[in-house]
């Protein structure tokens, strides 16, 4: 097994052959494509869309609708103006949030989320619960980190009125079965938001299918730049939805009383849109899409049961989340031996071994597991078995070096 992308894809990578890059679930390296994309459009087509009587804002406009074509076609959604763009996965949610949540929960309802999500879905549609004066409710998991469908199905009552889930979880890559998630949750009339940040780069997503009102996801988790995002919701519900920012672009008429509103996707979009990085968002679509997202799974599965394999093998560890590769992305948390995260992570790092370490923004889901902290290792595209290697070793020395007592 070799990766399913060249290292030479990625500049980054291919300027340091010794670094083991394993923290692609925090955020991806840069396709050479994307880099492209970007400089292309600052240098051949950058202007100000939809603001400008000129040809060269008439294809700045052009570029930014195509690139919504494009990241839209790739989630699946057939109606590309409900795809829109946001800062990422965290502006996605306190969109629906203040855009929705405000308007539809109020005392007495419920709020459901899972122990699972992390704090861009936890924390907003907790200070949303406590807005609207309604009750919290939170899906628990089961002891092989799987979401407990039982703890789910008896907090599914008429009172709820949002369920917040995510597609796979960041911390112990758990993959959800949302569409049984979504039929549950629409059988006592609540919106289902969906954070899709750890799922979009790794699996075949289709928003449509999945049967999901809103989907969210960043685009520096599969390549793209850091600072775009998406927001993909149903028609009828985003159509309802008062704007949550006001400003330029967004408006249809302003009066000096009252203001109407623009038609989606830009009654959503409030000031000049981030073109340039919505066009190398959609770069990184198509350059997945080239490789194809099944082979991207596959590999990923491989190359996930090759790390828990060899992590396994190793005396002290503790791995977190589902046994079987099948069942998880490419994340594997993990515990090893007393040594904190933040220091094994320090000594991997002298051997080229790039891994998180920290709560990964999930502190519920840590309380629930009794750690602290976890370190996180996470591959992508361009991981390959060499990586594993790197990391087994790295983990072999520092073994050694805190049964030495030497870091003690």
């Amino acid at each position: 097994m070799t990766s399913l992308a060249p290292r030479a894809d990625f500049p980054l990578l291919a300027g340091d052959p010794a670094l083991h890059y394993l923290d692609s679930a925090a955020t991806a390296q840069k396709p050479q494509v994307v880099l492209d994309a970007l400089q292309h459009y600052y240098t051949h087509d950058n202007a100000n869309p939809h603001r400008g009587a000129y040809a060269l804002s008439a294809r700045a406009t052009e570029r930014y609708h195509d690139a919504r074509g494009t990241v839209a076609r790739f989630i699946g959604a057939r109606d590309a103006d409900c795809t829109l763009f946001v800062r990422g996965t965290t502006e996605a949610m306190n969109l629906v949030a203040y855009a929705w949540g405000t308007a539809n929960v109020g005392a007495g309802d419920a709020v459901l989320v899972t122990a699972m999500d992390h704090h861009a879905s936890f924390v907003t549609f907790q200070q949303l619960a406590l807005r609207a004066g309604a009750e919290l409710r939170i899906v628990e998991l089961t002891p092989d980190g799987a979401l407990d469908l039982e703890s789910l199905r008896s907090q599914l009552d008429a009172r709820v009125k949002l369920v917040a889930v995510p597609h796979v979880s960041n911390a112990l890559g758990t993959i959800n079965p949302v569409t049984t998630i979504v039929g549950m949750a629409h059988a006592v009339g609540a919106v289902v938001v969906c954070d899709g940040a750890q799922a979009v780069p790794h699996l075949a997503v289709d928003v449509e299918a999945l049967g999901v009102d809103f989907y969210a996801f960043s685009g520096h988790k599969l390549g793209g730049p850091m600072g775009i995002g998406v927001l993909w919701g149903r028609r009828a519900l985003l159509e309802r939805m008062a704007p949550w920012q006001f400003g330029g672009d967004m408006i249809e008429v302003v009066g000096d009383r009252t203001t109407t509103f623009n038609a989606l996707p830009h009654r959503f979009e409030a000031g000049t849109p981030n073109a340039a990085d919505a066009i190398g968002l959609a770069a990184a679509c198509d350059y997945l899409t080239a490789l194809g997202m099944d082979r991207v799974r596959a590999h990923e599965v491989a190359l996930t049961g090759t790390m828990l394999a060899a992590l396994r093998g190793l005396e002290g560890i503790r791995i977190f989340g589902p046994a079987d590769a099948e069942g998880r992305s490419g994340v594997v948390s993990f515990a090893f031996d007393e040594v904190h995260p933040h220091d094994l992570a320090t000594i991997l790092d002298e051997h080229g071994v790039c891994v998180r370490a920290g709560h990964h923004c999930a502190q519920p889901l840590m309380r629930r597991l009794g750690v602290p902290a976890t370190a996180r290792a996470s591959v992508w595209v361009h991981s390959s078995p060499d990586d594993i290697t790197a990391l087994v070793t790295a983990l072999q020395h520092a073994r050694v070096l805190f049964a030495d007592g030497a870091l003690r």
